[in-house]
């Protein structure tokens, strides 16, 4: 960042700021048809197991992740940059404050699932020092 670049705020997401959240997805590609941001937004901030941080930069949301927690691991989804401040550090910084949140909380692990062939994701997630677990998610919907 240079000297008059304005700063970037890493904080807890308020209320009312849902929209501008979904938008920021949106744009930043990390929505799928068949996920409501603003449901996952509220579920989310229900707490006390997860919550959601920004990143926000002259009023602006430019950066987002959801962290969550079962007791034993957390889980990252949603990391989005906003496109025009992509590929500038802003993600791992978000990433930091996600494994700060987690480990504030006595969470030692940090788990997250990045889609097989998407693999400028998976680039990112290594160069943090993730590793690929060669493990198997199943789901089913209930």
């Amino acid at each position: 960042m240079s000297a008059l670049e304005p700063a970037v705020t890493i904080r807890g997401m308020a209320d009312g700021e849902e929209q501008q959240v979904a938008a920021l997805w949106i744009a930043a590609g990390v929505t799928r048809p068949w996920n409501d941001p603003l449901q996952d937004i509220a579920f989310a901030r229900r707490e006390p197991h997860s919550t959601l941080l920004i990143a926000e930069r002259e009023g602006r949301i430019v950066a987002t992740v959801m962290i969550g927690e079962d007791g034993h691991r957390g889980w990252v989804y949603y990391l989005a940059v906003d496109p025009a401040r992509q590929r500038g550090g802003l993600g791992g910084r978000m990433m930091a404050a996600a494994e700060d949140w987690l480990r504030g909380r006595g969470v030692w692990k940090l788990q997250l699932l990045v889609r097989e062939d998407n693999e400028a994701v998976r680039k990112f997630y290594e160069a943090l020092g993730y590793v690929d677990t060669r493990t198997t998610c199943f789901q089913k919907k209930i």
